[in-house]
């Protein structure tokens, strides 16, 4: 399910069956790097939301989680964990966070959710049938990782 006003109207009357939230953790930039972020921003979009396609009915596909690149650690980090707050208050019982951005390894112990890091693939130059392509064989590999940690969270 998609944040839009259809899909969240069929998860509040099916919230019992939703009980994932996927986020992409997306930096932003206007310095040097701001076509690295804007480039990550791109792939992480068409990752994440191939993913919820596979998984419609068990996961709530949550706008990004916006922050400045330049932004301290632990402000990022602390208002990360109040949007984990209001996703447990939800009842959500798994929380998968997807970034290209290695900076969250460093707080990956005190994230309330699984992180998964994906190293970014600029796709600018690509043609839009490689690009996809690449991205469905990207999201195969994820649907494996997320199944996984739902077995995981059931022992």
């Amino acid at each position: 399910m998609n944040w839009n006003g259809r899909d969240t109207e069929s998860f509040q009357q099916q919230k019992e069956y939703v009980d994932t939230a996927l986020v992409p953790l997306i930096p932003i930039s206007f310095e040097s790097d701001m076509k690295e972020t804007a480039s990550q921003y791109e792939f992480m979009q068409l990752l994440t939301t191939l993913l919820e396609k596979q998984f419609k009915g068990r996961i709530l596909l949550i706008p990004p989680f916006t922050y400045i690149r330049q932004q301290e650690e632990q402000g990022k980090f602390a208002a990360l964990n109040r949007w984990v707050e209001e996703m447990d208050k939800s009842g959500f019982k798994h929380k998968l966070f997807f970034t290209s951005d290695s900076s969250w390894k460093l707080a990956e112990e005190e994230i309330g959710g699984s992180l998964i890091w994906v190293p970014s693939v600029p796709l600018e130059h690509m043609e839009d049938s490689y690009k996809y392509s690449l991205i469905e064989d990207q999201a195969k590999q994820f649907v494996n990782i997320i199944v996984h940690k739902w077995q995981q969270n059931l022992s």
